[in-house]
């Protein structure tokens, strides 16, 4: 028994002085990198106070929020407001509409900086590439607002110049703002003209990491200029497609509120119409607070959901993901 309650006391002592040395561990480590933490402060404050501590207001998703009665006396309803939000007449063409327009930006305008950065890689004068680079980053920085009012008076029937050229050219116009066939690859293109050049920042810096010695080795080897890039380029840059690939897919219910607003129109509202307008509409004209809150959670879970199972197939397919 003695020896029994010596051992005990021999195990207790150990696991004391185990915690006790991981603590002076870690208080060294926070001492020896303190500059390090203090520089991530910041960005750590950030996220805190603007993205986890607003996360408590999704609770209004599931109340009858009253503004005269306060967040925490507005009666509890659980689950109506989702209910009510898909039986809601609208919900499939919002459902349809976000989801051909994200189709869109995936197929069209995902791929747009890729090539593009391919494109810049080849040139080889880097005054030229310097010089194009600067006047394809420029429309990132032009406000959506004035991108429609561009679009506007470029589009618009009355003295358009596009609609002036067809005019001369073929003795007709064509209503791009109001004509509902037309507002989806007015927006693609859009979006295309404004962040294409942008979006390349990130596949021209991952092109910078190719070793060169590989191209060497494949002009010796005799591979031409597209061998090189199916080969070399395309696989050097392949796991930041896939990671940009998995962010892209959290976000494929958001299709940009204003911009979407901008150009929507009592006539093109049938195909314009998405969640983001539709949120905006309730949420602040109507004040339907806790209705609208349902909608754009509803929007982050199925974001989570689709994050979360592109992570799976990339890891899957090979691919490091996200995590």
């Amino acid at each position: 028994m003695k020896q029994g309650a010596a051992l005990g006391a021999a195990e207790v002592s150990a696991g004391t002085s185990f915690r006790r040395s991981r603590r002076e561990q870690r208080f060294r480590r926070l001492k020896r990198d303190k500059w390090l933490y203090i520089l991530l402060s910041p960005g750590l404050l950030y996220f805190l106070l603007f993205k986890y501590v607003p996360m408590w207001g999704v609770l209004l998703a599931f109340k009858d929020y009253q503004p005269f009665l306060g967040f925490w006396k507005s009666s509890w309803v659980g689950l109506e407001h989702f209910r009510t939000f898909f039986q809601n007449p609208d919900f499939f063409m919002l459902l349809r509409n976000t989801l051909v327009l994200s189709l869109y930006n995936l197929v069209f305008f995902f791929p747009a900086p890729i090539i593009l950065a391919l494109l810049l890689n080849e040139v080889r004068l880097s005054f030229y590439k310097r010089t194009i680079q600067t006047l394809i980053y420029v429309p990132h920085f032009i406000s959506m607002v004035i991108v429609a009012s561009i679009s506007y008076v470029f589009l618009t029937t009355q003295g358009g110049a596009v609609n002036e050229f067809l005019f001369a050219a073929t003795g007709r116009k064509i209503d791009f703002l109001a004509n509902p066939d037309w507002f989806r690859p007015m927006i693609i293109l859009q979006t295309i003209w404004k962040e294409c050049g942008w979006g390349t920042i990130i596949f021209l810096a991952a092109l910078a990491g190719v070793d060169v010695e590989q191209y060497e080795a494949a002009v010796v080897d005799g591979a031409s200029r597209w061998r090189q890039t199916w080969h070399i380029t395309l696989p050097a840059i392949r796991s930041t497609i896939v990671i940009l690939l998995i962010l892209r897919m959290g976000t494929i219910l958001d299709n940009g509120f204003e911009q979407i607003y901008l150009m929507m129109n009592a006539l093109n509202r049938e195909v314009a119409e998405v969640f983001d307008t539709y949120v905006y509409a309730l949420g602040i004209t109507q004040g339907a607070f806790s209705y609208s809150t349902a909608v754009g959670l509803f929007k982050s879970v199925i974001g989570v959901v689709l994050v979360l199972g592109t992570n799976w197939l990339a890891k899957k397919s090979g691919e490091s993901g996200l995590y």
